[in-house]
């Protein structure tokens, strides 16, 4: 995957961090037994989906792969197997 940059955008890491926050929070509260925090937390999990893909939408995530680099890519794997 690290050759792909597959998560390596803008919108990704927002959309990680603002998720990962919202299950810290949901977990501490979970602990805490304060079942309206925990909501809380959930909510902020899924608002990180939510700008995420807003921020993809915008332009800040990865560019779909054309059919002629997909081909690029497949004849460089063969390659690479064959050698």
């Amino acid at each position: 995957m690290a050759g792909s940059s597959h998560g390596h955008t803008p919108a990704a890491w927002t959309g990680v961090i603002i998720s990962f926050i919202g299950f810290c929070v949901a977990g501490l509260f979970m602990v805490a037994a304060n079942t309206l925090g925990f909501w809380a937390g959930v909510v902020v999990a899924a608002l990180g989906g939510v700008v995420g893909l807003a921020m993809k939408m915008a332009g800040l995530g990865m560019p779909k792969e054309s059919d002629e680099m997909a081909a690029a890519r497949a004849r460089a794997s063969q390659a690479q197997i064959t050698a």
